[in-house]
């Protein structure tokens, strides 16, 4: 079964039932218990809740709940969701929520077993990043509309993704302070806190300037903007309301771009402009190491993929352009 979009697994969920206060303190005692021992990022917390109270939701109190839970409902829930189409890496990741949380369980003597223990990891292959081609960003770039404040901003905030291969929760969590015209770097906040400085590029280091001395003056309406409530700084990138934009306010910024570009919006995401950063640096010669570097991986192997799609651009030019090809 096909593996479903972000929106259509929400819709999958809608008529599952409210969740339970005891699922929802169980919850919320394990995600204090794992982000004082292991400061984990907000990310990360965030992906375990939707992932506790998805299978919360779905046992509905059956069983005592989530904390209840035996392998066999586990193994239910699990059929369930791929019915639903979720995709096999979409479920790895939800045994090692299952796993984190039931050994949280153990630890304080909630339970004397895990009942994730023996249940294997979906078997998914290695599926490759999907880059754009050069063209096809340069008309995504080229999209937004620049007759308003917002159409400035989101010039900025795809020529800022695609330049330093950002993570879309490192894009809308930049702080204004980030920002270093003079030295034309960018600090940046990755996975685990780690930080590391990027290059902006003439480019977007341009359309940057423009945002704010020519759009954001005008969305904050001469007023101070906020600090954030999840990092407590003062966002780069704001709407109307002087309030960061989310992540799912940069997926529909994608999705508009790429329909005025002519770029299916089915095949685009907003991690795609960083599959497409680093794919592009590749074909232009870029060493892995730097690439690795910039991208923020913590291991060279996860950096290693982006080869494979490098090296199936150049089988491509070689089979259009060679003689034998």
């Amino acid at each position: 079964m096909k593996a479903r979009t972000p929106a259509e697994r929400r819709q999958s969920i809608q008529h599952l039932p409210p969740l339970r206060d005891a699922d929802t303190a169980s919850i919320q005692a394990f995600l204090d218990a794992v982000w004082a021992e292991k400061g984990l990022a907000r990310q990360t917390l965030d992906s375990y809740r939707r992932d506790l109270e998805g299978l919360a939701r779905w046992r509905d109190g059956r069983g005592g709940g989530l904390a209840g839970a035996d392998r066999e409902g586990l193994f239910r829930y699990l059929a369930w969701r791929t019915q639903q189409g979720y995709s096999p890496r979409s479920n790895s990741r939800l045994r090692s929520t299952l796993r984190a949380y039931y050994a949280h369980l153990l630890r304080r003597g909630e339970r004397n077993d895990d009942p994730s223990a023996l249940i294997d990891p979906p078997k998914s292959g290695r599926g490759l990043p999907k880059a754009l081609t050069e063209s096809q960003i340069d008309a995504l770039l080229a999209a937004p509309d620049l007759g308003g404040p917002e159409g400035l901003r989101d010039r900025a905030m795809l020529e800022l993704m695609y330049a330093a291969g950002l993570r879309v929760s490192e894009l809308v969590g930049l702080p204004a302070n980030a920002v270093n015209l003079r030295q034309g770097v960018l600090r940046v906040t990755g996975k685990g806190g780690k930080e590391r400085l990027v290059p902006l590029g003439e480019e977007s280091q341009y359309w940057l300037e423009r945002y704010l001395a020519e759009s954001r003056p005008l969305l904050t309406g001469g007023k101070a903007v906020p600090a954030s409530a999840a990092g407590g700084q003062v966002p780069l990138f704001i709407n109307g309301a002087r309030h960061a934009l989310s992540r799912q306010d940069f997926w529909h910024l994608v999705k508009r771009s790429a329909a005025v570009a002519g770029v299916d919006p089915a095949k685009i995401s907003p991690h795609g402009l960083r599959h497409s950063f680093a794919t592009h640096l590749l074909n232009h010669g870029a060493d892995l190491r730097v690439l690795q570097l910039l991208l923020g991986h913590a291991s060279l192997s996860t950096t290693q993929i982006y080869t494979l799609v490098a090296r199936e651009h150049l089988q491509r030019l070689h089979q259009k352009h060679h003689p034998r090809g």
